[in-house]
């Protein structure tokens, strides 16, 4: 490793950010580089300060209003390039813990896991790989989603389509934007909800919603 890994971390829970400060500082190839109470506070650090991994909640004070920093983490995932995302978090539900990895999110780890699962995470995805705790783990493996992360993933048109879709998009406007025959963009939207589970309309803006898309 030829610098140190800098981290940026996000919680707005002082005592959260006081823990993660002191486990980073206890490993002398970490450098934390800035801490934030918000959404806004994240954006600010990343405009001023080169990092190469987030670690972030997601219910925090979001841009948009709200206690929702998913749709953020989604435009930072969209750069090039972007540093690693790492979330660290509470909540335990399967498709919206299924719903970071599709965005991009490569590291999420339960705030009940042990500290040490946090540095097995970071040192996990600056070398390109993929970290769930044990916590997050079992609660993909209880909602039956863990074998979806791979073999069910979103192919790029597939998430195209659903994007739009979840947007109010019809399907012959969408086809008109992609320049797609309108067959193909039925087909497409069909095995993207095959592939999340999704069975009506209503589950796929349920969907969105629940990882931040809406």
């Amino acid at each position: 490793m030829t610098h140190k890994i800098r981290v940026i971390v996000a919680d707005d829970h002082e005592c959260v950010r006081a823990g993660i400060r002191y486990l980073l500082q206890s490993r002398p190839y970490l450098e934390l580089v800035g801490e934030a109470a918000d959404t806004h506070g994240l954006a600010v650090l990343l405009d001023a300060h080169a990092c190469d991994v987030v670690i972030s909640d997601i219910d925090m004070p979001g841009l948009d209003g709200g206690s929702n920093a998913v749709p953020f983490l989604r435009r930072l995932l969209r750069r090039e390039p972007h540093p690693y995302v790492v979330v660290l978090t509470m909540i335990c539900h399967g498709h919206l813990l299924a719903g970071l990895c599709k965005i991009g999110v490569t590291g999420i780890v339960d705030k009940r896991d042990t500290a040490e699962t946090l540095i097995q995470a970071i040192t996990a995805v600056v070398v390109g790989g993929v970290h769930l705790s044990p916590q997050v783990r079992a609660a993909l493996d209880a909602a039956e989603l863990a074998p979806q992360l791979h073999t069910g993933a979103l192919s790029p048109r597939e998430w195209e389509v659903f994007q739009l879709s979840v947007q109010g998009v019809a399907v012959h406007e969408i086809a008109q934007r992609l320049q797609r025959s309108g067959k193909t963009i039925s087909t497409q939207k069909r095995s993207a909800m095959r592939k999340l589970g999704l069975e009506t309309e209503i589950d796929l803006i349920n969907y969105a919603r629940k990882i931040g898309l809406v």
